[in-house]
């Protein structure tokens, strides 16, 4: 059984550049299908080696694959806006290989899988939540010749023209006992992000214990059980070592960023982690993203994690004050947030903090006393995002059901999270764009906040990211108020 993963040429987030990174989905999922000796893997990236989208078609044709895998984990590599271009390949590839089985799973898919098989003709399976298992599962049945593709855990198929969908798949306990993914099959050397070259993005977790009302990861598990979101595992400190030791020696990854959006819930993790890091002296930059409460309990730990490699911390933010933080379902304070940006900058450790704008309540003067904060705070990089609502997420459910979100009518090639895509009760997505690009323009005016990050004693990859950001900040007013299209 021949199954191949399918990344096409597209794009990044605006504010990003050129900022591309392996797809985890693929290399996890290609690594736990070679370990069962289920199929021979291959893989087509086709965005990283300039391939268009007619060779990359010729190229799938030539392979013949029995099983084309499509779907992604992370909504850095474009938020939702990747779903067009994994749907638009599906149909192109269907109409070459009509035989070929198409999957998909991860972002978005998972939470509508039933949409998902209905209007996408050329789409033949739809793998809710964690797919290792249920993947492996479908490649034995379709090795088989079986067709009992409901019965399958975790699987929407259709049958007799109707999406069926099997039972629940649990979710897997020891993230442990899984293989380190298949990196082997991507062009390793060729990867970038913020100018920094041999980069890497890594995902040692799963679920996050936040369940931010606005969260991204709603969309990637079984709709049927939300509580699999919330439901936070992580590998142990000796296996991320590992794949920091394989990352390094045999690929020169020299800079790292942990996509977890909680890396840091467990103080024994980042610790050991680190431990292990200066033991065997393995040579790594790296960010993590941690909740407030997570970093302020850390605190005595930022020498380690700043000798271990640690350049960079990203610190969700969001909103100017507790009472929108409650609504939002943050679970931290105002307070905590700015403690963090003081106590890493004291370590020479950077900050990235992320803010929205676009929530239902949202006015210009909500806005602004956002960015007011913003600046207060002062974190070396402002990340403002468009309030994006994404399927599964309480924000998404309360939208369709008052009318406002209509899935027949979203542009996925702008649903990234640097469009406004939805308006306020009190700002149109004009208007919400022009402040969106206002508040960036503002934030990094100030030459003695530039000053201040390119005198200091950060790292040298903090600077270019900086000025990486800065470069940007046309993009992302084009995004935000002429509907530009990056990803």
């Amino acid at each position: 059984m021949k199954v191949l993963f399918v990344m096409p040429p597209l794009g990044a987030w605006s504010t990003w550049g050129t900022t591309k990174a392996p797809n985890q989905f693929y290399a996890q999922l290609a690594a736990y299908l070679r370990e069962k000796g289920a199929a021979e893997v291959d893989l087509i990236e086709a965005r990283i080696v300039g391939m268009s989208a007619e060779e990359m078609i010729d190229e799938v044709k030539k392979k013949s694959p029995e099983v084309v895998v499509m779907g992604d984990v992370l909504h850095t590599t474009g938020g939702a806006a990747i779903i067009w271009h994994f749907n638009t390949t599906a149909q192109k590839i269907k109409s070459v290989l009509p035989e070929c089985k198409i999957a998909v799973g991860g972002l978005w898919y998972s939470a509508l899988y039933q949409e998902t098989l209905e209007e996408n003709p050329a789409i033949d399976f739809v793998i809710l939540g964690e797919a290792e298992e249920t993947l492996y599962e479908l490649v034995s049945e379709l090795a088989s010749g079986g067709k009992r593709f409901e019965e399958i855990a975790g699987l929407a198929s259709r049958k007799d023209g109707k999406v069926v969908v099997g039972p629940h798949r649990e979710l897997i306990t020891d993230l442990n006992r899984l293989p380190l993914p298949a990196y082997d099959l991507f062009p390793m050397e060729k990867y970038e992000g913020h100018t920094w070259k041999h980069f890497c993005e890594l995902f040692t977790s799963r679920g996050c214990p936040g369940g931010c009302s606005f969260c991204y990861e709603w969309s990637m598990y079984d709709p049927r059980y939300p509580k699999d979101f919330i439901s936070w595992r992580c590998r142990s400190a000796e296996s991320v070592a590992d794949e920091l030791e394989l990352l390094t020696r045999k690929y020169g990854v020299k800079t790292i960023v942990f996509q977890d959006d909680a890396f840091n819930v467990k103080s024994e993790l980042v610790e050991g982690m680190c431990g292990e890091i200066i033991r065997r002296n393995i040579e790594i930059n790296w960010v993590i993203l941690g909740r407030a409460p997570d970093w302020i309990k850390q605190i005595d730990l930022f020498p380690l994690m700043k000798k271990a490699g640690l350049f960079m911390g990203l610190v969700g933010i969001e909103v100017a004050t507790d009472e929108e933080l409650r609504a939002i379902g943050k679970g931290i304070t105002t307070s905590q947030a700015k403690e963090t940006i003081k106590k890493l900058r004291e370590h020479d450790i950077a900050t990235i903090g992320t803010f929205l704008a676009g929530f239902e309540d949202d006015d210009e003067r909500k806005i602004k006393e956002r960015f007011a904060f913003a600046d207060e705070a002062d974190p070396d990089i402002f990340a403002l995002q468009f309030v994006t609502p994404m399927p599964g997420s309480p924000i998404w459910k309360k939208g369709v059901r008052e009318g406002k979100i209509h899935l027949s009518t979203i542009d996925l090639r702008k649903w990234d999270l640097q469009h406004p895509v939805v308006p306020t009760k009190y700002l149109s997505i004009e208007e919400l764009g022009r402040l969106g690009a206002w508040c960036g323009r503002e934030f990094y005016s100030k030459p003695e906040r530039i000053h201040r990050i390119m005198e200091s004693d950060y790292s040298p990859l903090v600077k270019s990211c900086v000025k990486d950001f800065i470069s940007n900040l046309a993009n992302f007013e084009r995004a935000a108020t002429a509907g530009e299209v990056y990803v």
